[in-house]
């Protein structure tokens, strides 16, 4: 892999870490359905990720 594909790759899972963070945050303050698609999308690119690292 380049390092621009292992840059776009580490960013991504900043992404993940920030929508987990998010989701964690905005399920405490009572709105489960905005928590829990934010936590789906963290799924969905984590997800990304690992099919792309393979």
């Amino acid at each position: 892999m380049s390092g621009l594909s292992n840059l776009l790759l580490s960013i991504a899972m900043l992404a993940v870490g920030g929508l987990v963070a998010g989701a964690v945050a905005i399920w405490r303050r009572g709105d489960r359905r905005k928590g829990l698609l934010m936590a789906i999308a963290a799924l969905v690119l984590l997800g990304n990720v690992l099919i792309l690292t393979v």
